[in-house]
């Protein structure tokens, strides 16, 4: 499966998990002027998925990956998912990332 095609398959998981994704353009600016940055934070108790286009799709990719295992396991662990998804989001623990 494609990277696109992952992240689309990715994306169509978190609606459904009800995460909250945006995307945040070039102008959007982090602190002290840097450009934004792909990140998952929490606004009024729901989580925000923000992906910063900025970033190559494979860090977007993994923002959204780590938020999916952290905040929606058990719609995961319940569905069937296809086996590139499925070992995606299995496989983030095995490239020298932490657990979330």
């Amino acid at each position: 499966m494609e990277t696109s095609e992952l992240m689309g398959e990715m994306l169509a998981l978190a609606r459904e998990a009800q995460l909250e994704v945006r995307v945040v353009g070039s102008a959007g600016q982090g602190e002290a002027g840097r450009p934004a940055e792909s990140a998952t934070c929490r606004v009024r108790g729901n989580v925000w998925v923000m992906l910063a286009t900025a970033d190559p799709i494979e860090v977007q990719l993994d923002v959204l990956v780590d938020a999916l295992r952290e905040h929606a396991a058990e719609l995961i662990e319940s569905r069937y998912l296809p086996p590139a998804v499925r070992e995606r989001l299995g496989d983030r623990a095995g490239r020298g990332q932490e657990p979330v």
